[in-house]
C-alpha cells in the first residue's frame, strides 16, 4: 500500500472541502492515487445525496447574476438558514448563476445535466458534492433567465429576489436608473399576481365577478337590483381588484397620489423618451415548501444524554 503523507491528505481535503479523515480513508482506499480519491470521495457525496434526499430543505438563498445582457435568479435550498452564511454554499449558488447564464437550459433537469461553470463534470456532481461537503440536503428548485435591460434587487440576504425587465430607448440617461430600482424594490416590498390589467386571465376576471356578483345578492340592499346594475357595480369593484393584484395599478409606495404605471410614465415624459415594464420575476425563499420544525429541547436533551 502506498504511503499517504499529510500533504496529500490536506490538498485532497483543500480541493474536495471534505474532513480530514475522509481524505485520508480515501487516498488508503485509492492506493495513494489523487485522482481515484477524488472520485472516491464524489461517489460518496452521492450517496450522501440519496439518504438525505428525503429531509426537508426549504432554507438557503435566492440570488441574482447578471453577465453582458443576461440576468438570471436562481433559488438553492437547504435545510438550515445556517448554510446560507457558509462562503462554500454562496460561491456554489454563484456557480449555478454563472451555468445558468452560460448555458440557458430549459428547466431544473436539463440544468443539472449541464458542464458546470468553471469545473468538472455537471451542475448534478457540483451539487451532489457540496451536499457531502456541508452535510445537508441541498436542492436547486427553480431559476429564470431574462435577456435586456432589467432592474434586480435582493432583499435580507437573499430571502426575496426580483428581476424587472424594460422596454425603454432612455436606459442611458440620468434618472433611469432610479426610476427601474423603485419599481425593483416595489415589487419586492408588495405581493402582487400580474403585471398590468391585461396580463389578468379571463377565467380569474370571470370568477372574480361571480364572486363580487354573489356578495350583493346576498346584501338586503343590493338584492332586488336588476342584473344590469349588479355588473355595472361589479365593473367597478375589479378596479380594486386590479389595485390589490397588477403591479402597474399599485399605488407607487412612495407617492400613493399615483399608481407604478403613472409613476413610470411620468420618469419617462421626464427624461423625454419611453419607458414600457414588460415583466417581472419574484422568488420568495422556500415559498410553498413544507417548512422543518426544530425541537430544540429534545435535540439538546439527546446530547446531554449521549
Amino acid at each position: 500500500m502506498a504511503e499517504i503523507s499529510a500533504k496529500a491528505v490536506a490538498e485532497l481535503r483543500k480541493q474536495t472541502g471534505c474532513g480530514m479523515m475522509d481524505c485520508k480513508n480515501a487516498l488508503k482506499d485509492a492506493n495513494g492515487d489523487f485522482e481515484a480519491a477524488v472520485k472516491l470521495l464524489r461517489e460518496k457525496g452521492m450517496a450522501a445525496t440519496a439518504k438525505k434526499a428525503s429531509r426537508i430543505a426549504a432554507e438557503g438563498l435566492v440570488d441574482i447574476m447578471t453577465i453582458g445582457n443576461t440576468t438570471a435568479m436562481v433559488e438553492v435550498n437547504s435545510e438550515t438558514d445556517f448554510v446560507a452564511k457558509n462562503q462554500v454554499f454562496k460561491d456554489f449558488v454563484k456557480t449555478v448563476l454563472k451555468t445558468v447564464i452560460e448555458s440557458k437550459p430549459c428547466d431544473v433537469d436539463a440544468l443539472l445535466a449541464c458542464k458546470v461553470a468553471d469545473g468538472e463534470g455537471t451542475v448534478l456532481d457540483a451539487l451532489n458534492e457540496h451536499t457531502y461537503k456541508i452535510g445537508e440536503k441541498l436542492s436547486i428548485r427553480r431559476f429564470v433567465v431574462i435577456e435586456g435591460v432589467v432592474s434586480t434587487y435582493i432583499h435580507g440576504m437573499g430571502s426575496t429576489g426580483v428581476v424587472v425587465s424594460f422596454d425603454t430607448d432612455v436606459a442611458d440617461k440620468d434618472g433611469f436608473a432610479e426610476c427601474a430600482k423603485n419599481v425593483a424594490l416595489q415589487t419586492a416590498a408588495m405581493t402582487v399576481a400580474y403585471l398590468d390589467r391585461e396580463s389578468v386571465p379571463a377565467s380569474v376576471l370571470e370568477e372574480e365577478k361571480a364572486i363580487l356578483i354573489k356578495q350583493m345578492q346576498q346584501d338586503p340592499k343590493m338584492a332586488n337590483k336588476p342584473e344590469a346594475v349588479l355588473a355595472k357595480i361589479v365593473e367597478g369593484k375589479l378596479g380594486k381588484f386590479y389595485e390589490n393584484n397588477c403591479l402597474l395599478e399599485q399605488a407607487y409606495v412612495k407617492d400613493d397620489s399615483m399608481s407604478v404605471g403613472k409613476y413610470v410614465a411620468s420618469v419617462a415624459k421626464e427624461l423625454g423618451g419611453s419607458i414600457k415594464v414588460t415583466g417581472y420575476a419574484r422568488y420568495d425563499k422556500g415559498e410553498g415548501l413544507e417548512k422543518r420544525e426544530e425541537d430544540f429541547a429534545a435535540e439538546i436533551a439527546k446530547m446531554v444524554n449521549g
